[in-house]
């Protein structure tokens, strides 16, 4: 799929102290660990997956279903607080076209953002049921997150 870059200080909060003060080699095993398990409790779906970290940025190997699972992995690897990049090297057993994607600016509402890319507002549950389980509710985006626009 490619590079991804997200906004590096907007997103879930899952390095702790642990993450943070380890010494480098151990932090680079302990925040892959971590973004490993935050895939996990999500529920996203794989047939396999291997998460490597260096600095700030994330790659992400293995191999999955669909390109809808493949994006989400990315986009919950991506849309986590400390990640700025995410490289995804995920095989796809059945291809499609990707998505789009938009980064979330302040003033944002699902509708809104399904008004510019579906010129129509009332269409916003595709864009939440396309970011799920990241989102728990069509209300609670935030700017820097970055949103999966699935093709109608």
């Amino acid at each position: 799929m490619g590079l991804f870059s997200f906004v590096k200080n907007a997103g879930a909060k899952i390095f702790g102290k642990k993450e943070e003060e380890a010494p480098v080699e151990e932090k680079k095993q302990l925040k892959a660990q971590a973004l490993l398990d935050y895939v996990k409790q999500l529920g996203l779906t794989y047939k396999s997956i291997k998460v490597s970290v260096t600095d700030d940025d994330v790659r992400v190997e293995g191999e999955v279903e669909n390109q809808s699972d493949a994006e989400k992995i990315t986009l919950a690897l991506g849309n986590v607080d400390g990640v700025d990049q995410v490289y995804n090297e995920m095989t796809v057993s059945t291809p499609a076209p990707e998505a789009r994607y938009h980064t979330v600016v302040s003033g944002d509402s699902l509708s809104k953002i399904s008004k510019e890319y579906y010129g129509d507002m009332m269409k916003y549950n595709h864009i939440f049921e396309a970011n799920q389980p990241m989102l728990t509710h069509p209300d609670k985006i935030y700017p820097g997150q970055v949103l999966r626009i699935p093709n109608l």
